[in-house]
């Protein structure tokens, strides 16, 4: 899901940039200046806070499931 459509940032993208495998970034503009853009709006500010918030509490990220 789009979460910035000034940056065209998805969820997925927002994760990546605070998640050990993809980035380290710890604040909204840490997410930004790691995907490479800026904050211009700012109406995702909340809803990428959210995003970042639940990626870093353990065992809340979607983990897939293996075939039985």
């Amino acid at each position: 899901m789009i979460v910035c459509s000034c940056n065209v940032l998805s969820d997925h993208d927002v994760r990546s940039a605070v998640c050990s495998g993809g980035g380290n970034a710890r604040t909204t503009g840490e997410v930004y200046a790691c995907l490479g853009g800026t904050a211009q709006c700012g109406r995702c500010v909340r809803t990428i806070r959210k995003i970042m918030n639940e990626a870093l509490v353990p065992g809340t990220l979607e983990t897939p499931l293996r075939a039985l």
